[in-house]
Formats: structure tokens, sequence, C-alpha cells
């Protein structure tokens, strides 16, 4: 068990009538194992040292299983942002008998003084909940009002690197680990990962902006850009509103049609099936999917724990931004202009190599290449060929 991990006991008096943890009482066991962790770490008055106090802002919490009297129950607590004053805890409870995902939550809090305004988070809370995020190429980097998470490694030429739905920048791991010679930028895209989830504002375009903005901040004029899936369909949106800004593109698992009707009302389905049933739910639904037969229980275990890690606006927000998207066909002879690699996974059960290879004959001088034994993701099923194929396209 981990220093931000404690494991708290159901009792009778916390059920309902039906035997189960009531709402109320859920609420509380957060809250206590919080405390119980902070005891063990800073110790409980690290606020009231600081002459502040955490006070709630906002809570999201998604309930998944149910908790019977007597179920041991381990909290993992995480923050996922830490600005001047506020900062964000994701935590989660997991059945310890079988490792069940029970419950999801987010809290959002403000610290403020004794005449309720608000003042600096203490440091020691960052410093204790996040030891392993002093990675120097990991960065929070504000961008029109949201908070993103960017890793950022190595120099030379920038390469953009853009996950897709419901996933995060870690889907990058083995290429930015290992794409020598080029300044490669992964950042979680709003509402995923480590970066801010609002309520509002997704649409391609607000993604698009999010990362020019991304890219004023670090200095960078010209990139390019390698999208996956949803991925894709932001590096269009960039190519329309910043087309000056891009010297490449990598289009990977993904398509220039917008969603048809059926499309459309399934993205609804599937909101109302994250809102109903949790995000448990969709990721029972999306892995087997997302991946090749046969993938490998790590690449498994990794992709569930993303999507569950997603929070729900986020997910809200990506798939409504999908659903609205404009078609892109009109754009692909105008990519002549730029060097283009099409990528496809030889078992994507999402977008199948034939739409891959009609996206790459419609593009003038475009260059395709399968990746086989990969599914909807060639960078985490094939990592190795997936960063050879990046390597030969940016390196002639």
């Amino acid at each position: 068990m981990g220093a931000s991990e404690v494991d708290l006991t159901v009792y009778p008096d916390e059920c309902d009538a039906f035997g189960h943890l009531n709402q109320a009482s859920f609420l509380s066991l957060f809250e206590r194992a919080r405390w119980e962790v902070l005891a063990h770490g800073p110790g409980m008055d690290v606020f009231s040292r600081a002459g502040a106090w955490p006070a709630v802002r906002k809570t999201t919490i998604d309930y998944h299983l149910a908790a019977l009297p007597g179920d041991v129950l381990r909290f993992h607590q995480a923050l996922t942002h830490v600005g001047r004053t506020s900062f964000t805890m994701r935590q989660t409870a997991r059945r310890r008998a079988d490792d069940a995902l029970i419950a999801t939550a987010e809290f959002v809090f403000v610290c403020i003084n004794r005449e309720g305004r608000p003042i600096p988070v203490p440091t020691e809370i960052g410093s204790y909940f996040t030891p392993g995020q002093a990675d120097d190429a990991i960065q929070r980097i504000t961008v029109r009002g949201v908070s993103l998470a960017v890793e950022t490694r190595g120099s030379g030429p920038a390469v953009l690197f853009i996950h897709g739905y419901p996933l995060d920048r870690t889907i990058w791991q083995h290429q930015v680990a290992h794409l020598e010679g080029f300044r490669r930028i992964a950042p979680d895209l709003r509402g995923m990962g480590r970066s801010d989830a609002p309520d509002l504002g997704y649409s391609m375009a607000t993604y698009a902006d999010d990362l020019a903005g991304l890219l004023e901040v670090l200095g960078e004029e010209s990139v390019v850009l390698c999208g996956l899936s949803m991925g894709g369909y932001i590096a269009f949106e960039f190519l329309r509103r910043h087309p000056d800004r891009v010297r490449g593109l990598v289009l990977m698992d993904t398509k220039a049609e917008a969603d048809p009707p059926e499309g459309r009302k399934a993205r609804d389905a599937q909101l109302a099936m994250v809102r109903e049933s949790g995000v448990a739910a969709l990721a029972d639904q999306m892995v087997p999917k997302l991946l090749a037969p046969g993938a490998a229980a790590g690449t498994v275990a990794q992709l569930r724990a993303m999507i569950l890690a997603t929070p729900v606006p986020g997910l809200a927000g990506a798939l409504s931004a999908m659903r609205d998207r404009a078609d892109s066909r009109v754009l692909l002879p105008e990519l002549a202009r730029i060097p283009v690699l099409v990528v496809s996974g030889e078992a994507d059960a999402v977008i199948p190599v034939s739409v891959a290879e009609a996206l790459a004959e419609a593009i003038p001088g475009a260059h395709l290449e399968i990746i086989g034994g990969a599914g909807h993701l060639p960078p985490m099923e094939q990592p190795e060929a997936t960063t050879a194929a990046l390597q030969r396209f940016l390196n002639p």
C-alpha cells in the first residue's frame, strides 16, 4: 500500500436499509481517507500551520458498485492540479478483496484564511501527494484559462503528439522517450489525464486553439502534428485554424469524415451510459474494441486504468466535440504542400485499414504505414514499430 493510500472498513451503521454503504457515509469516508493520509505524512495540522483551510468548492462522485458491511475499501488519493490558491484531488475506492472499483471522486478545494479570503496552498500538500511527478519533463502550463499537463523532451524541430479519446499523453510514452533528434511535446488534452476538466468549453476548435496557445508558451512557431483517432480530428481543425504552423502531419487510426447520423446517435448513447452507469461501463465497452486480439495483459490494464481515470466532464466534452465536428475531406487536396504519413493498426476494429488506405489515396503524396499486431492504438500495442515508422517519416 502506497503512502497516498489508506484502508477503511465499512460498518453497518454507515449503510442504508438495503445494506449498502449510503452516499452520505461514502462522502465521509472519502474525507476520512484524506485526513488519514495527511496524518501519516505532513500532519493533520498542515493547513492550520499555514493559517489556511481547504474549503470544498466542487464535488463530483461516480458510484460504480455497492459496498457492503465488512468490506475493506482501499482509498487512493492523487492531486491532478495545484494552483496558487486551489487544488484538485482525485480519489478512488476499491474493494481490497477483489480490487473492484467501487467509486471515483474529484474534489476541488480553495484554501481560505479566517476571513474567508483565498490564500496560497501549503507547499507540503503538493510535494507529499505528488512525489513521483517531480520529473522536469512534466510541467503544468495554463492556456486559455485551463491548466494542461505537458511532457516535453529533447531538442530540435518540434513534434506535437495529440492523443485520442478517452486517453491521455502516456499512449505516446515510447515515442516521446525514443524519437531522437526532435523536441517531443505531448500534452494531456483538456478534460483528460492530469489536465483540468472544466464542465464547459469542448469542441474541436477549443482543443485546436488550446494547442496553438501551448505552442506559443513553448516558443514553437511550427510543428509536425501527430494525431491518433480523435487527435486526428483535432489535427484537421488545427490545420483549418492555424495552417501556417503545420510543417508536417501524421494521421494515425483516424478519418476525415464527420459522424453520420447513426454515429452521432452512438455518441449520445455512450454519453448517457457514462452518466447512468459510470466510467467503468465505458471501460468495459471500449477496451476490447481498441486493442488487437491477444493484447498483452499489461497493455490491457494500462488502457483500462487510463479510461477509469478520465473525469466525466472530459468524457462528455470529448463526445460532444466529436459528434459535432466538421467534415474534413475538403482539406485533403490542400495537404499536398506538406509531408503526410497515414498510419493504421493492422487489426483496427474501430477505423479499419481500408479507411486508412482511402485517406492516404486522397492526400497527394501521402505515405501509408500499416503496423502489424496492432489494433486502434499502435503507439501502445506496438511501440517500437510505431516509433520506427515515425522515425522513417521524419528522417527520410
